[in-house]
C-alpha cells in the first residue's frame, strides 16, 4: 500500500482517493521547477522532453523498485532526487555514459568488437555485475518483482560511477586500455537503457 509521510494511506488533501492523472500532472509541474533549477542547457524541445521523462519516471520508478509485498512512503522529494534509488539518477547516470562518447568520434558497432582487457579491480567488478543483468531480467519474469530490476540497475550505476572515478577512459595509458574502458562504458549504457526500457522509463540523451 502506498502510504502518505504521516504513515498512513496515501490521500488527497479533502481526504479523497488519489487520481493516477493528478499525480503525473504534479509530477510533471515539479519536475518542471526541478529541471529549471539546474539552469541546463537545454533547447525548449530537450527540456520539455527530459520534464516528461523525469516527471513521469520518477513515479513509476518509485512505484516499481518497491517490493509489492510491503508498504511504501510516497515522497516528492525522495523520488525527484538526483541521489539514491531513484529514476532521476539512473536517467542522469545514463546521460553521463552518453556524455563520454560525445567527446569521440569511435564507432560502437566497432567498439563492441574490441576486446576487454580487465586489469583493474573496478573493472572486473563493472564486468562481472554487466553479465548479471540476464538473470535480473528471468528473475523478474518468473516472479513479477520489477524492484529486482530497479536494485540491479541502481547496483550497477553505482559500480559504474567508481570505475568512472578510478580508471581514466579517454586519457589511458595505452589505446587497447582505452577501447576496452570505452565498452564497458558502451555496455553499461546499453544495460541502463534496457532495463530502464522494460521499466516503462525513458532515457534522454542530455541533462
Amino acid at each position: 500500500m502506498m502510504l502518505g509521510k504521516d504513515g498512513k494511506p496515501f490521500k488527497t488533501r479533502t481526504g479523497g482517493t488519489v487520481k493516477l492523472a493528478d499525480l503525473l500532472d504534479e509530477a510533471i509541474e515539479r519536475a518542471t521547477v526541478l529541471i529549471n533549477e539546474k539552469n541546463t542547457n537545454l533547447s525548449n524541445d530537450e527540456k520539455e522532453a527530459v520534464i516528461e521523462a523525469v516527471g513521469i519516471g520518477a513515479v513509476k520508478y518509485a512505484d516499481l523498485s518497491k517490493n509489492r509485498t510491503t508498504d511504501y512512503v510516497f515522497d516528492w522529494d525522495n523520488m525527484l532526487s538526483f541521489e539514491g534509488n531513484t529514476a532521476p539518477y539512473m536517467q542522469y547516470a545514463y546521460t553521463r555514459i552518453r556524455s563520454i562518447f560525445n567527446k569521440t568520434d569511435i564507432n560502437s558497432t566497432a567498439l563492441l568488437a574490441a576486446l576487454l582487457t580487465i586489469k583493474d579491480d573496478k573493472e572486473r567488478t563493472l564486468a562481472i555485475k554487466l553479465l548479471q543483468f540476464e538473470e535480473a531480467v528471468q528473475t523478474v519474469g518468473k516472479e513479477g518483482t520489477p524492484h529486482v530490476l530497479c536494485a540491479y540497475l541502481y547496483e550497477l550505476a553505482g559500480i559504474f560511477s567508481s570505475f568512472y572515478e578510478h580508471c581514466p577512459i579517454l586519457n589511458a595509458e595505452d589505446e587497447s586500455i582505452k577501447l576496452s574502458r570505452l565498452k564497458l562504458a558502451l555496455l553499461t549504457e546499453k544495460t541502463l537503457k534496457q532495463g530502464l526500457t522494460l521499466l516503462g522509463i525513458k532515457t534522454v540523451e542530455k541533462m
